[in-house]
């Protein structure tokens, strides 16, 4: 199994969600202040789905 580059819609949602957990753990979006560490979470997860499937 060779880790192929997600592609750039699976790379923009990872950048969402972990963009949004980090502002959101600093205070920016305090409304999202629970799940802030699953939003991160949640950014590399689909960073590791889109590295192992093609065409993602």
């Amino acid at each position: 199994m060779r880790p192929t580059p997600p592609s750039f819609p699976i790379f923009f949602l990872s950048l969402l969600a972990g963009g949004a957990g980090i502002a959101a753990r600093l205070g920016y979006l305090p409304f999202l202040a629970g799940v802030a560490f699953w939003l991160v979470a949640l950014g590399f997860v689909l960073l590791l789905i889109g590295s192992l499937f093609r065409n993602l």
